[in-house]
C-alpha cells in the first residue's frame, strides 16, 4: 500500500522558472534585448510552459527572440528572486557562447516578434546604465562564473542534457 504524498508535493507552491542566454559576440560583447513590457535591456529569455524542458524554453525563447538556435547546457547562475513584484521565481543563466561571425549576421537579420523593441551588443561596463539592477547583478554574476571557468552541467534525471 502506498503513502499518502504529502501535500508540498500535491500542491506545491506556483514559482516562475525564467531561463536566460549570455551570448557573446567576437569582441566580448554580450547580446541583450529591450521589450515592450520592461523598461532596460536583459539578457534573451523567458519562462518555460508546463511539461517544456527548462534548457528548451531557454532555447525556444533565444530562438524567437534572436534568430539563434544554441545548445544551452551550462548553467552560469541561478538568480531567487522573491515575490515583490511578480511571482516568486527562479531564473537560471545559460553559456549560450561566442558567436561566428554567420551567427552574429543571423542575429542582424532577424526580425523577432513585435514585443522585442530592439537587440543590443553592449559591452561590460555599459551593463549597469542599460539594465534594471537585479538584471545587471544577475548578468555579472554569470559573467564571473564564466571568467572563473565555473559552470554546472544541466542535467536531466541526472543525465547531462543533450
Amino acid at each position: 500500500m502506498l503513502n499518502q504524498l504529502p501535500a508540498i508535493l500535491t500542491t506545491p507552491p506556483r514559482r516562475r522558472l525564467g531561463h536566460q542566454a549570455l551570448i557573446l559576440n567576437r569582441d566580448g560583447a554580450l547580446l541583450l534585448i529591450g521589450t515592450a513590457y520592461k523598461s532596460g535591456l536583459m539578457l534573451p529569455g523567458g519562462s518555460a510552459e508546463a511539461n517544456e524542458l527548462p534548457h528548451l524554453a531557454a532555447r525556444r525563447h533565444t530562438e524567437t527572440e534572436t534568430g539563434l538556435v544554441l545548445p544551452l547546457r551550462r548553467i552560469l547562475a541561478t538568480d531567487y528572486v522573491d515575490a515583490r513584484t511578480l511571482p516568486e521565481g527562479v531564473n537560471f543563466v545559460y553559456w549560450g557562447g561566442r558567436l561566428t561571425s554567420a551567427q552574429e549576421t543571423t542575429v542582424a537579420r532577424h526580425r523577432p516578434p513585435a514585443t522585442i523593441t530592439g537587440v543590443h551588443w553592449l559591452h561590460p561596463a555599459q551593463l549597469p546604465d542599460a539594465m534594471p539592477p537585479d538584471q545587471h547583478r544577475r548578468t555579472t554574476q554569470a559573467l564571473e562564473a564564466l571568467t572563473r571557468g565555473t559552470h554546472l552541467p544541466f542535467l536531466l534525471r541526472g543525465i547531462p542534457a543533450e
